[in-house]
């Protein structure tokens, strides 16, 4: 027969395993960004995936023959960096819902975000669990404690 403490126990790990499969979903689902970019004139259209590297470069018309080359190569540049701002959007996007408050999926992205607040000093927890964490478990008197490990 199983106490409540350790159906709680068991509750939590279900709640961590939800959550870790949720994370590979959202994984998944940001893997599949792609994003596009046409340039003007349809002269060159570029596809990204969702680190911004390029996949695809087409060519839909001929307009590309009859530019310079310094005019072909700032089209190319500004056509990517178009595509990388798109997939990074929807990247964001997909993150929106998953951050901790304060931290912007676009500022973390960019590498721009404090990462502190993606993990609180201490953990959330029941009170149960921050009790048995902090006085050993409950109704045990001076049973085994849970202490932390020594730092190296």
């Amino acid at each position: 027969m199983s106490s409540p403490y350790d159906q709680h126990i068991e509750e939590l790990l279900g709640a961590y395993r939800r959550e870790r499969a949720q994370i590979g979903e959202l994984q998944r689902t940001m893997r599949e960004v792609k994003a596009s970019a046409t340039a003007p004139r349809q002269a060159l259209k570029v596809t990204v995936n969702s680190q911004g590297e390029v996949t695809e470069i087409e060519f839909p018309t001929g307009a590309y023959k009859r530019m310079a080359p310094v005019e072909l190569s700032q089209m190319l540049l500004t056509t990517i960096q178009k595509a990388r701002t798109t997939a990074m959007a929807e990247v964001a996007e997909v993150l929106s819902g998953h951050l901790p408050a304060g931290v912007a999926a676009a500022d973390l992205l960019r590498g721009k975000a404090d990462l502190g607040g993606l993990l609180p000093e201490m953990p959330p927890m029941a009170d149960e669990v921050r009790e048995y964490v902090a006085d050993g478990r409950p109704g045990r008197g001076a049973g085994p404690r849970i202490t932390r490990p020594p730092v190296a």
